[in-house]
């Protein structure tokens, strides 16, 4: 641990992707007095940001194998966000640097936007404000429109796949509006059995929402593919604010365009930003709903994020330190 907080080099590799100018940066800032904050970093500016490094943010540049051997004065990583998929952690782990995440500082947000794409797509929100816009309202022989379904959540079974501190806040949210839980079994290999938990084919069976919560890994990446989805109602939903990786995109296309599903919406896509080629920006179905990776993006939540690294600075200088993945 350094002995004073005087000369330490920090280094925020991507401070662009928190929208700083509408944060307080103050408590970050009273951690070092050497901070440099950089808007965005490229993979060619990487070896010279990280030179005199002794901490670093970064939110989602890659700091991987040859990326961590340049930095030989490296101590700790911040992730600016809860998964660390963007660093090597073994890789780390071999190089004595510690690596830290950020916990719980978005969980009122994105429970929010979880239930906001559940309710938009139980009450064909997009179709109808498609339909008002085109003018079908003032036409209307009748004071509404009811050209298309309006499902109720209340009564309908809710399957979670991951049940983390996400995953258990948009159980009690989902308990508010009276719907019936299905809290798919751990995919972690090394998982204590619970017995309150239901298998995963259950849930892709029974679900008529079915929520991802849980990180990308080997055991998660690919796991909403053609196999899986032919499991799921016809009257089925889907929604992911975790990561893309969990879906293959392409099955996921077809789920939509056959009917085998009834509907998706997607905070977070495969790669980010997605390319124009990507096979579901290239749908133009009222049932699938996209919105560019924003379930987490409160202003609030965003604040409790940047004080959140403080306080992980603040342990690094005074121990022991908190929040650490490796």
């Amino acid at each position: 641990m350094p002995s004073s907080i005087s000369n330490l080099q920090c280094v925020f590799l991507d401070v662009d992707s928190l929208r700083p100018q509408e944060l307080s940066l103050k408590n970050l800032e009273q951690q070092g007095t050497e901070w440099k904050f950089y808007s965005m970093t490229t993979a060619d500016q990487i070896a010279e940001r990280l030179k005199n490094a002794e901490i670093v943010v970064s939110n989602k540049v890659i700091l991987g194998k040859n990326e961590l051997s340049i930095a030989r004065k490296l101590k700790l990583i911040c992730v600016a966000a809860t998964g660390t998929n963007n660093v090597d952690l073994e890789a780390a782990k071999e190089r004595g640097i510690a690596v830290c995440n950020v916990r719980g500082y978005a969980t009122a947000s994105v429970t929010q936007h979880v239930f906001g794409l559940m309710i938009s797509l139980a009450s064909n929100l997009a179709a109808y404000r498609e339909a008002v816009k085109k003018g079908e309202w003032s036409k209307s022989h009748q004071f509404c429109l009811l050209n298309y379904p309006i499902i109720e959540l209340q009564g309908k079974k809710l399957g979670i796949v991951g049940n983390g501190v996400l995953g258990k806040a948009v159980s009690k949210l989902a308990s508010d509006f009276g719907m019936e839980l299905l809290i798919a079994e751990s995919l972690r290999l090394d998982a204590p059995e619970d017995k309150q938990r239901v298998p995963l084919d259950v849930v892709f069976r029974e679900a008529d929402f079915l929520s991802l919560h849980c990180p990308l890994s080997e055991q998660t990446q690919g796991l909403i593919n053609k196999k899986n989805l032919k499991k799921m109602k016809p009257t089925s939903f889907l929604i992911n604010t975790s990561r893309g990786g969990l879906i293959v995109e392409e099955d996921l296309v077809w789920a939509l365009e056959t009917g085998q599903i009834q509907g998706a919406a997607l905070d977070v896509l495969s790669v980010e930003p997605p390319h124009y080629n990507n096979p579901l920006l290239g749908l133009n179905l009222p049932n699938l709903l996209i919105t560019p990776h924003i379930a987490w993006a409160s202003q609030d939540s965003r604040q409790r994020l940047v004080d959140q690294i403080a306080s992980v600075l603040t342990s690094y200088i005074n121990g022991p330190v908190i929040n650490r993945v490796c």
